[in-house]
């Protein structure tokens, strides 16, 4: 049995859920999100909360069952709270500014590195070194967020570059530090 699956997800009384077939719409303060799911996945709204139920007991139906209840339980949770990634930035000179719907990092290349932020997601800068990335889909500001880090990943040597915030690098012993350390 999937305990995952069997939990029944409730909707607050913001949110309104839309179920045709096998497309869920979700609509709540914060905006609108769809998805369709597998055909074989049963979903219902019962008394205010969404009930998942797979046709089969197979390996395929097991995974899918707590999947889709993942899924949409972070649909409601997008469309009522919303989701957010913090990224700092760590280095001298390294810094990020807004222009327009583009962000411009200055991360010790030769040019600025500009990042096009997606409609469906929003940024904010607070001083020159960290970044909100808000939204209501959980994947996509996920992946805006790891966009973003990818374009100066933090340095295992120094722990210069772009990280999550409350991520912890943990830096290595240059040569140096081996030489004294060896012996």
């Amino acid at each position: 049995m999937s305990r995952i699956g069997l939990l029944p997800i409730p909707v607050p009384e913001d949110a309104q859920v839309n179920i045709e077939g096998n497309k869920v719409t979700v609509k709540g303060s914060k905006g609108e999100i769809y998805r369709c799911f597998h055909p074989d996945m049963s979903i219902k709204l019962e008394e205010g909360n969404i009930v998942v139920s797979r046709k089969g007991d197979d390996k395929m139906h097991r995974s899918l069952h707590g999947l889709t209840r993942s899924l949409l339980a972070n649909m409601v949770e997008g469309v009522s709270k919303g989701f957010e990634k913090v990224l700092e930035i760590k280095g001298v000179g390294y810094r990020v500014q807004g222009k327009g719907d583009k962000l411009l990092f200055q991360v010790g290349y030769s040019q600025p590195v500009e990042f096009q932020i997606p409609s469906n997601v929003s940024a904010s800068i607070e001083g020159t070194n960290r970044i909100y990335i808000k939204g209501i889909d959980k994947q996509v500001v996920g992946r805006v967020a790891a966009e973003i880090r990818a374009i100066r990943p933090a340095d295992c040597y120094k722990g210069k570059g772009i990280r999550y915030s409350g991520e912890e690098i943990r830096l290595k012993p240059g040569k140096a530090g081996k030489a004294v350390a060896g012996g």
